[in-house]
């Protein structure tokens, strides 16, 4: 118990940071109208592939003997791929909406 509150009084400003990030971002995609919301969503997707490549960054620079920030790294890489290739099918099924036939 005494190592997690260290590390939450070592690492104040990052769950401060985090938290506000989660009610900013609420706040910002619930004032958009449905009409607009998958357009948006399926755009912001694609920036997913700044935590791919944060992802790879750590992972590189992590001790080979961590496992668990291997694993953790190697599922946001995933994830994060996932995500921008989710993002970029969603955007090409809305433009043929607008294709001429």
């Amino acid at each position: 118990m005494e190592n997690i509150l260290n590390l939450i009084s070592e690492h104040r400003e990052m769950i401060y940071f985090v938290v506000l990030s989660v009610f900013v971002g609420v706040e910002v995609i619930g004032g958009v109208p449905t009409v607009l919301h998958t357009p948006l969503m399926s755009g912001a997707n694609a920036i997913h592939g700044v935590v791919i490549v944060g992802a790879i960054y750590v992972m590189l620079n992590v001790d080979p003997s961590n496992i668990l920030a291997l694993v953790l790294g190697f599922l946001a890489v995933l994830l994060g791929t996932l995500n921008v290739v989710g993002g970029f099918v969603v955007t090409d099924r809305m433009l043929e909406m607008f294709k001429k036939k």
